[in-house]
């Protein structure tokens, strides 16, 4: 001991020399340098203590010795997903990490997700806690033969326990001392030799401010920068306290009386402390000390052992003393951070041996009420509470039944829960009035407790111990304690005259009985298990409902009632008039035992040890019938004055999360009731209940009634108070279905619940699920009993899987099922009857044959044929009967009729099941047949039947009633067979038969008129279509040719020359008829023809950037201002793409209709500052058509290449000629240029030898009409300002380049989808895509004549420098960098502004193919150069033909060019294949675009996906089939120019290897709380936190926002993981949700995972959101969402 203490004194010495040395020397906090030097210091040390050597060679050997835990223990981050097996789990709280999951059994199991809360830890290993398969793979192996208690001391070294005492014993009380520390100004035993005066100012973490007030009070008290305030927040959120000031005490002792001013005013201030900061230092450090043990143990079970008994061993100051005792108690006191870290270090210690488990249990038991206490006055959430480990402890089944048993524990739960709960009544029931919000909150807490009660009894004991017994009777004690104190709670009186003021407070005390549904349940199945706590629990029980009458029934007076003989005694009492309550556990508990008592045969087994004889019926059913009344009265609307509470507590008392414990009870109960007395007298007593008996026990009361009382609502209300009492006696006989009152199991109970939900209408698992009440382990049986009731139906491409009620299973059906709501019970009814009409059945409901009752019950049939019940139905037929003098309805009829009907199943039943002794005592039949008695001789019921099956107001009836008398006469036969005499047949058979031979006849004549009337009506109308088309014939003619100009596919219909080759472009080009084009302006109406010189006719069009066909996302985009967008890169890292809905306005009409929509946002924006879906200051608007999101309008134009074409009258030249010719002008041009700024025009000729026919001087005139050359400006400038991201220029010579760009990338993208699709490159697209690419294509080729000529001249020369160099333009991209289809568009598109200046008589045509050919060389050689081929074994494939040949000899010739750092290749055929591989892409779009160009219709062979696409192709586009033809036949020229190309710097460094293709990034992130992947490249984002905030253009954006901007351009697509849903970004201001791609087995998505089952991902609707993001209609989606769904447009989303 001496040496301990010794060793305890130096410790501290040495520890309060160098701790505030190490930490905490600054306002910042050092982590980093902090850890390494405690590491040094004063951690590694004691290391070297504990291991007796080296530590590095120390804990290696200690883990070598160890024996691996068969435990996981891992504990639950925030938000990571947990795993639970629906099969095997003891419980819903058993659950495995991912890891475990995935090794083991489980996964091939019906297995529930979800994500973890935190805190919790992995079950793996726990046998306790799985009923099989407890082990993974990897912790099955650490399961070895040794003894279970071996004390795993034993492979520890002596002397190492020893020092590991010591050291542990030192280091655990020092971390606990320093940590519930409550002097400011001195240390336990740690006192400095000199003292610094530091003081932080130490601000704490609370649940109750919102970030927002934190951030806000920061930046004051310590004027801090917003981004300062914003970290201090988030530490303190995350770590539960920070430090805010540094310094002297005054001043950090200033800092802290402005927060607690600030944030005093609603609620208790923020807790902030001055502390000195050697203690903070301390603080840190006894922290870093228990993480430190927490990873020591983890070497050795033995140190675990060894920390276990030090933390438990007691003080000197006897209970509670030792250190785990502290630290639990002081809990509530200590900042999340500490609480975190020594929560964890308990989780790896105690909980993880199996020894202290059980004796940290009992200390946790024995301190549960004051940690209860505590956590009720803690200001965090539970799961950072101790009091949140009762989840560990007590839901392992031997440690739950050892506290029940040795510590009393259901009874501690019950009191503590008791002792909170203190607001009473003068009854001492509890009372819920207006609570505050602190009670609210502490109501909240309190409901934990419920939790814990339920794990405790959430596994069910197999064996009894006396000591078992005694103790869960005590329990049960308690609890019926509790259920006293809410008998009768809430009691509520009618109002009458004016309506309740204040709307009474009633939530409460439904959540408290919701909670303790589960509770209650579990209590009556641990009594199911032993008949002697049953039967105990069934006298208290009994006991305590007696208590509670016995206040009850004073001051009530008696009265007598009689009716048809019988007559009863009973009390006075109006539920109209009296208190009357809902709630009413204690009746409700006991009507559960009592089925029990049925269930287990201990009604029958033991009638003595029973108080059976002393039950009293009436006062049993008092109360439910009480309860049922108000419920009837309530829908009679006669509490309408009581307001909503009312109507709210109706709600939950039968839905489907109460009812098992409320309504289904008190129907029980009446059961019960009925079961026990004389059915005359209950029903007397449920009539006068109803406040009905005066009109059925006085004779023709009814007929005065209905005269007196012209109260229309009076009526009204009576009529359903009748119905809604037939409908209870339905019930009571009825709802037979329970094990226990019917002769049925449990799985029975099921299939009758699924089935009404789907006679219904078919219905997806998670609404059946929901439908149905769920056990303590969430289950609810379903899935066992489905497949026998219902077929399942997968869903489509959106939809949800549907279950559909097999045919078979509706004659089950039960039209007054007890837990239909009214609506409900409509639908299914309808959904019923239409059933039989389809069949061809008739359309009667007859109650369903039912199960017989248990023994117990047996008597309950009887109440059909006592003479009260025939008096009922009698009295009601009577009405219908004389349908004239009474109120009645025909639902009072319905529901006669169906107790008929149940009567005669009842009898048909006992005849079928007799046997020789019995004498059936059920005498329906017989008793319907007997007529009344005198002095009225009213007729028999059977009589009365017959007559209402003719009356003409009951149509809807008579197949109902026809089956009752069916019925009757079939009992009838069963009766004379058995007493075996023959009577001969009675006269109402015989008139029923002729009855229903009329019926079918007047049936079938009805059926033939109806018939007849359709047909008429038929041929009218088909006689006026003709008649009306005969009138309006040049109408018809016109409109049809209409139709042909207007559709997309015009060329199709248009008289082509058919047989001949089709080609798209140069001077063979297919010649096409001109088209008029006809078209309409949806917003007037109006007609008009498309001409260059009418009004302008435009598209709603939508720009954006894109990014869909980006190789590369990381490209940091430079500045606008100065960016020359000329050439795309092959990257095409960002493109401009237009989309349209193909809606045609006048441009004068759109301007109109744009200033209008202007207007209306400048005047809504004055008053309301929410966004809408669409942003007008960037020119968004929706089409008016379609509400489809546009920003701009293309321009309609006929075809513009037939205006800029000449006369073509010499011959054509050739590529080269050609090349010679154009550079010739472009010299001049450059010359001109020069000149102009030199000397004067009239030298000029002097200097330049002209090409012939060329004329620089001469300007074009404009062919089109002013609107339409605004429109052309506007879409080009819309284009030039979205492309970029700058402000509007018309002048600016960028916009026709971006003009070009966007037709090149629009077809771009619409190649690829149709290339993904497989789709034929013609005749498949939308009309809408087609429009869009026409009028693009012919807007982008007219665009040059408003731009300045001489800049598009400028531009085209500069493009084709790039492939034909010349003198001025050095410094191009070089051919490997240039996207080939874009220069392609860009230099067809500029051409005619060089060749309007050409009068040589050269066609534009010439022009076009020529360039074409030369930019498709270009790009094979950019194919070649790029192509890395690498030769597998397919040379047999080797044909030697000519193309292979020929590309070889091209391949060698680039070789010598390059300088050989080609790789030699020796196989033309693969280079041949590459190449076709490699170039079809640019063929397809330049076909599109040759196409939409020059309006020649595409070859019927392209237009199908057929063989030889590469053929056809080539021949559209006027290219030899063999591609490498073009360099022979123009090699005096081409050579030059490709060793030109090659000789490019970059082209070497590629070849060399010094460039590299582009990779896409994968970042791995650490946990975030938000998890966010996105769809577009794959990178982890975390969403929605602030820590991951950045800057853009001057807004505070979330990770996803300042993704898209990287990434897509400002639009993404993400996948918010942890929810598991799709997240749409368009911009900051716009967003959607869409749903995932992930289904469960049962065709849903699940959204949130709420629901946890397995889901996999849905290959169709992933291709979905695949295809919005191909076809740019994220944006469209997300407008259509937002205006769609008005809450979406409130949300932040450039937080996300």
């Amino acid at each position: 001991a001496d040496i301990a203490n010794d060793l305890q004194k130096e410790v501290y010495q040495h520890l309060a020399y160098y701790v505030p040395k190490i930490y905490c020397r600054g306002p910042n906090p050092a982590p980093q340098r902090e850890d390494m030097l405690a590491q040094h210091v004063l951690l590694g040390p004691m290391e070297w203590y504990l291991c007796g050597e080296d530590p590095a060679f120390g804990f290696p050997k200690l883990e070598q010795a160890n024996k691996p835990s068969h435990l996981c223990g891992r504990v639950f981050k925030v938000g990571e997903p947990t795993y639970s097996c629906r099969d095997c789990a003891v419980d819903p709280t058993c659950v495995l990490c991912m890891e475990c999951f995935l090794g083991s059994i489980h996964r091939e199991h019906r297995y529930r997700m979800t994500t973890s809360g935190g805190g919790g830890f992995c079950d793996c290993g726990d046998t306790e806690a799985w009923k099989e398969g407890p082990y993974c793979q990897k912790h099955e192996l650490n399961t070895s033969e040794t003894p279970e208690e071996e004390d795993p001391l034993v492979h520890l070294p002596e002397d190492m326990v020893a020092r590991a005492y010591n050291i542990f014993a030192i280091t655990l009380k020092y971390a606990v001392d320093i940590l519930t520390w409550e002097k400011e100004n001195e240390l336990p035993g740690l006192e400095m030799i000199e003292k610094s005066d530091t003081y932080y100012c130490m601000l704490f973490n609370d649940e109750v401010h919102t970030y927002e007030q934190v951030i806000y009070t920061l930046q004051k008290a310590v004027n801090c920068t917003q981004k300062e305030a914003i970290g201090f927040a988030t530490t303190v959120d995350r770590d539960g306290r920070r430090s805010v000031r540094y310094g002297d005490f005054q001043y950090c002792d200033q800092a802290k009386s402005v927060i607690v001013r600030n944030t005093s005013r609603q609620t208790k201030p923020l807790k902030v402390q001055v502390m000195h900061s050697s203690i903070v230092a301390h603080q840190s450090f006894g922290l870093k000390l228990l993480t430190w043990l927490g990873s020591v143990i983890g070497y050795s079970d033995g140190l675990r052992r060894i920390l276990c008994q030090v933390g438990l061993q007691e003080g000197p100051d006897g209970e509670n003393s030792s250190l785990v005792d502290k630290l639990m108690l002081y809990d509530s006191k200590l900042w999340k951070g500490a609480r975190n870290v020594y929560h964890q270090l308990f989780m790896s210690s105690l909980l993880m041996d199996l020894k202290y488990k059980k004796l940290f249990a009992i200390r946790f038991a024995r301190n549960y009420e004051r940690l209860q206490s505590d956590f009720m006055k803690d200001d965090h959430d539970r799961e950072f509470s101790i009091a949140d480990l009762s989840i560990q402890i007590f839901t392992v089944p031997s440690l739950a039944r050892m506290l029940i048993t040795e510590e009393n524990l259901m009874t501690t739960i019950i009191k503590t829960f008791m002792d909170h709960l203190r607001h009473r009544d003068i009854q001492g029931r509890f009372q819920f009035e207006r609570y505050t919000a602190l009670q609210a909150f502490k109501f909240r807490r309190v409901q934990s407790l419920i939790l814990d009660l339920k794990y405790v009894l959430i596994s069910k004991p197999t064996e009894w111990s006396d000591e078992l017994r005694h103790k869960f009777l005590e329990g049960f004690d308690a609890f019926l304690e509790l259920l006293k104190c809410m008998q009768g709670m809430d009691p509520i009186t009618r109002q009458v005259g004016q309506h309740i003021e204040m709307e009474p407070e009633w939530e409460a005390a439904f959540t408290l009985q919701m909670k303790l549904t589960l509770v209650i349940s579990m209590i009556q199945d641990w009594c199911a298990l032993d008949e002697k706590v049953l039967i105990e629990a069934y006298k208290k029980c009994l006991t305590v409902l007696m208590q509670c009458h016995s206040g009850f029934t004073d001051g009530e007076q008696p009265i007598v009632l009689s009716m048809c003989g019988h007559s009863v005694e009973t009390i006075r009492y109006c539920v109209s008039q009296e208190k009357v309550s809902i709630h009413l556990p204690v009746s409700r508990l006991l009507a559960g035992l009592h089925v029990l008592l049925s269930k287990t045969e201990v009604a029958y087994k033991f009638p003595e040890l029973l108080p059976l004889s002393e039950l009293s019926p009436p006062m049993l059913i008092e109360h439910p019938l009480r309860c049922l009344v108000l419920c009837a009265q309530v829908h009679a609307g006669m509490w309408r004055r009581n307001g909503f509470s009312l109507v709210n507590q109706i709600y939950y008392y039968h839905n489907v999360k109460c009812r098992r414990e409320m309504f289904d009870k008190d129907i029980v109960m009446l059961q019960t009731g009925v079961s026990m007395m004389d059915p005359n007298h209950f029903l007397m007593i449920m009539l006068s209940r109803f406040e009905l008996y005066q009109i059925f026990s006085t004779p023709d009361y009814g007929k005065r009634f209905s005269t007196e009382n012209t109260n229309k609502d009076v009526v009204q209300q009576n009529n359903t108070l009748i119905e809604e009492m037939l409908y209870l006696i339905i019930m009571i006989v009825g709802e037979r279905f329970s094990p226990g009152i019917g002769q049925v199991n449990a799985t029975d109970e099921i299939k009758r619940e699924i089935i009404h939900q789907l006679s219904i209408r078919p219905m997806a698992h998670s609404e059946l699920v929901k439908a149905l009440p769920e056990d303590e382990n969430r289950e609810t049986g379903m899935e066992s009993v489905i497949e026998e009731v219902a077929c399942f139906k997968k869903p489509g491409l959106t939809g949800r899987g549907l279950y559909e009620l097999k045919p078979e299973c509706a004659r089950n059906f039960n039209l007054y099922f007890y837990h239909f709501s009214r609506a409900e019970q409509s639908k299914a009814e309808e959904a019923q009857r239409k059933l039989k009409r389809q069949n061809r059945e008739d359309t009667a409901l007859p109650p369903p044959a039912l199960p017989p009752f248990c023994p117990l019950f047996a008597s309950l049939v009887n109440i059909l044929q006592s003479d009260v019940m025939l008096c009922i139905m009698g009295t009601i037929l009577q009405w219908a009967v004389e349908h004239n003098g009474y109120a009645w309805s025909e639902s009072m009829l319905q529901r006669v009729l169906h107790l008929l009907g149940m009567a005669l199943q009842e009898e048909k039943q006992h005849l079928e099941n007799l046997s020789e002794e019995n004498v059936v005592t059920f005498t329906f039949t017989q008793k319907i047949s007997r007529p009344g008695e005198a002095p009225n001789n009213s007729p028999s019921i059977l009589a009365m039947l017959e007559t209402l099956q003719n009356a003409p107001h009951l149509e809807v009836h008579k197949d109902m009633i026809r089956w009752i008398l069916k019925t009757f006469n079939t009992i009838k036969k069963l009766r004379e067979s058995s007493s075996a005499s023959p009577v001969a047949e009675t006269e109402g058979n015989i008139m029923e038969e002729s009855s229903r031979d009329k019926d079918k006849a007047e049936r079938k004549r009805k059926a033939e008129i109806a018939r007849l009337r359709r047909e008429k009506i038929m041929a009218q109308m088909s006689e006026m279509q003709r008649h009306f088309i005969n009138e309006n014939k040049e109408l018809f003619q016109q409109t049809l040719e209409e139709l042909d100009t207007s559709t997309s596919g015009v060329h199709e219909n248009s008289p082509v020359i058919s047989d001949a080759k089709l080609t798209a472009l140069g001077p063979e080009q297919t010649r096409v008829a001109e088209h008029r084009q006809v078209v309409m302006c949806i917003l007037c109406q109006e007609e008009q023809e498309v001409k260059v010189d009418s009004r302008a006719m435009v598209l709603a069009a939508f720009i954006q950037r894109s990014t869909v066909l980006s190789k590369n996302r990381n490209k940091i985009t430079p500045d606008p201002e100065k960016y020359d967008p000329l050439f795309m890169h092959p990257d095409l890292s960002c493109g401009t793409h237009t989309g349209s809905c193909g809606h045609i306005m006048h441009a004068h009409c759109w301007q109109r209709y744009f200033d209008a929509v202007q207007a209306k946002e400048q005047r809504r924006q004055q008053r309301l500052r929410v966004h809408t879906s669409y942003d007008v200051e960037n020119g968004e608007f929706l089409c008016p058509l379609c509400e489809c999101l546009s920003n701009t309008v293309i321009p309609l134009l006929p075809p513009p290449r037939v205006l800029f074409n000449r006369l073509d009258f010499s011959g054509q030249p050739n590529l080269t000629q050609w090349i010679k010719t154009i550079s010739q002008q472009i010299k001049a041009l450059y010359l001109l240029r020069d000149e102009d700024c030199a000397s004067k025009p009239e030298e000029m000729c002097i200097f330049l030898q002209l090409p012939e026919g060329f004329r620089p001087d001469f300007k074009p005139k404009n062919p089109y009409s002013e609107s339409i050359k605004e429109m052309l400006t506007t879409f080009g400038t819309a284009t030039y300002k979205v492309g970029l991201k700058v402000h509007p220029n018309e002048e600016d010579p960028r916009v026709p380049i971006m003009c070009w760009g966007s037709c090149a990338y629009t077809i771009q993208t619409i190649e690829r989808i149709l290339a993904d699709e497989d789709k034929p490159l013609f005749g498949h697209l939308p009309c809408r895509q087609d429009d869009c690419l026409t009028s693009l294509t012919r807007f982008a080729a007219a665009h040059w004549t408003v731009s300045s000529l001489s800049a598009v001249q400028g531009h085209f020369c500069t493009l084709l420098a790039s492939l034909v160099p010349n003198e001025k333009n050095g410094n191009l991209p070089c051919i490997l960098d240039i996207d080939m289809f874009h220069l392609l568009v860009s230099l067809v598109l500029s051409f005619p502004a060089i060749h309007c200046q050409d009068f040589s008589g050269v066609s534009l045509g010439t022009g076009d193919l020529h360039l074409f050919h030369l930019v498709t060389m270009a790009h094979i050689v950019q194919i070649l150069l790029t192509s890395s081929t690498e030769e597998n074994g397919m040379d047999q494939e080797n044909t030697n033909s000519e193309e292979e040949v020929a590309v070889l000899t091209l391949y060698k010739f680039l070789c010598q060019c390059t300088g050989s750092a080609l790789k030699e290749i020796s196989s033309g055929w693969h280079l041949w294949r590459n190449l076709k591989a490699g170039i079809m892409p640019f063929l397809r779009c330049s076909a599109l675009f040759f196409h939409y160009l020059n309006g020649v219709p595409a070859p019927s062979e392209i237009q199908v996906n057929g063989t030889n696409q590469f053929e056809h192709l080539c021949s559209y586009l006027s290219l030899p089939n063999n591609l490498t033809c073009l360099f022979q036949e123009n090699s005096d020229i081409l050579n030059k120019l490709i060793e030109s190309w090659c000789s490019n710097n970059e082209v070497k460094r590629y070849l060399e290897g010094k460039r590299h293709a582009i990779r896409c990034p994968k970042s791995g992130g650490d946990k975030s709380r938000a998890p966010t992947l996105c769809l577009v490249c794959g990178t982890m984002l975390c969403s929605q936190s602030y820590c991951c905030q950045t800057e853009l253009e001057g807004e505070d954006v979330g990770a996803c926002t300042a993704h898209t901007y990287t990434c897509g351009s400002g639009v993404g697509i993400f996948l918010r993981v942890r929810e598991c849903q799709v997240l749409f970004l368009a911009g900051k201001t716009k967003g959607c949700f869409y749903p995932p791609p992930y289904l469960d087995d049962y065709g849903e998505t699940d959204q949130g995972l709420r629901r946890g089952n397995p889901l996999h991902l849905c290959k169709e609707r992933f291709k979905k959101i695949q295809k919005l993001w191909q076809q740019h209609s994220i944006t469209e989606e997300i407008g259509h969402a937002q205006e769609a769904n008005q809450t979406l447009v409130g949300i932040d989303w450039q937080h996300l």
